[in-house]
């Protein structure tokens, strides 16, 4: 018989950010977003940068997270996460994103020759996912749900 939920389970090398049952998952993989249901098959892969979303017991309420990298290991009952940095939506302070990303924009039109170009566009996706993840927890907040 099939779990009726997951454990998902986010830590990063700081803190354990979220231990909570779960009936969806939604998470940024190295190659593109993978998606695990209850009773997914045993697996394990790379994180990207993205936004891993999930939706609590009752399947309404969906929750937004930050991933910077990592590992996850995805089992049938459980999903823990390994991150790099992770941040729930609210922790997020938007201003602080959107100036990194401006920073990093700066220095990728940049014609400086001692640019660390990987760096600088990590830095810029990193930026780009912390004010997609804040924006949708604001506009969630405005919507009333």
């Amino acid at each position: 018989m099939l779990p009726d939920a997951i454990e998902l389970v986010i830590v990063t090398p700081e803190r354990q950010l979220l231990r909570e049952k779960t009936v969806e998952v939604q998470m940024p993989g190295e190659n593109g977003y993978l998606g695990i249901l209850p009773g997914h098959a045993p697996l394990m892969t790379e994180l990207g940068i993205g936004e891993l979303s999930y939706h609590d017991t009752t399947g309404k309420e969906s929750a937004h997270v930050a991933i910077i990298r990592g590992f996850a290991e995805v089992l049938p009952d459980r999903a823990t996460i390994l991150a790099e940095t992770a941040e729930r939506a609210e922790e997020i302070d938007l201003q602080r994103a959107k100036e990194a990303l401006a920073r990093a924009e700066k220095r990728l039109a940049s014609n400086d020759p001692n640019i660390d170009w990987d760096r600088a566009s990590i830095a810029l996706q990193r930026a780009l996912i912390r004010i997609q993840v804040a924006t949708k927890r604001r506009s969630a907040l405005v919507s009333g749900s």
